[in-house]
């Protein structure tokens, strides 16, 4: 299946997505496109293709598999706030907490993010839903650069995205983790009626069995 006005398209096994959905906003614009790929019981599309210099944003709770999908499949170049941390624990003693430095990890991560925007090239990055402006910013960078911007949205039960934080032995505090199910849930309702996020020209949406099935986000200038 082909989406030719906003650069994207999936690749899969010849099954259409279901409850599939689009809207216009405004006369003249792009008109945005929703793919649901949940409940298809791993069935769903191996690849994920955009147009070279597009961006690509992967949303969802902690624990959800973001940054497990994004190391999997993601090509060209992937900015992940999880690679921050880890570079900052492997310098620290094991027993300083992480909200210790958790600052110096954020400070590190967007400083990267601004390195890869500014290369120009088709970039993943990872966001904790909790952060709209960074959504906003890379609205703006895909804009400036006369591209689109593509959201890509985890959807798991809180249950499994606590089992997820248990198997990679790092958890979110409580409170922490439910302002992101507010943060996640208010995103994954406007999604489902049609209301991407500003500068969204796509959105497509995952279940466990979906993200397991793709095989790869990939560009189409290969960058």
């Amino acid at each position: 299946m082909t989406f030719q006005h906003t650069g994207a398209y999936a690749t899969s096994t010849g099954i259409p997505a279901p409850r599939a959905r689009a809207r216009t906003r405004r006369r003249g614009s792009a008109v945005p496109v929703l793919r649901d790929l949940r409940e298809r019981g791993g069935r769903g599309p191996r690849v994920l293709s955009f147009g070279g210099g597009d961006l690509v944003v992967v949303s969802g709770l902690p624990g959800s598999g973001k940054s497990t999908l994004m190391r999997r499949t993601a090509e060209g170049m992937a900015i992940d706030s999880q690679d921050a941390r880890e570079r900052w624990e492997a310098r620290l003693p094991r027993f300083l907490p992480y909200a210790v430095y958790r600052p110096l990890a954020r400070i590190a991560h967007y400083a990267g993010l601004r390195r890869a925007l500014r290369s120009g090239r088709s970039v993943v990055v990872h966001d904790c839903g909790t952060q709209s402006w960074v959504r906003g910013w890379l609205a703006r960078e895909a804009r400036r650069r006369g591209r689109a911007l593509h959201l890509v949205l985890l959807d798991v039960t809180p249950a499994a995205a606590r089992e997820g934080q248990r198997d990679r032995g790092r958890g979110v505090s409580g409170y922490a983790f439910a302002r992101h199910r507010r943060a996640v849930a208010r995103l994954l309702t406007s999604v489902e009626s049609g209301r991407l996020p500003r500068g969204c020209a796509s959105a497509t949406l995952l279940d466990r069995p979906a993200a397991g099935a793709l095989m790869r986000i990939a560009f189409r200038d290969g960058s």
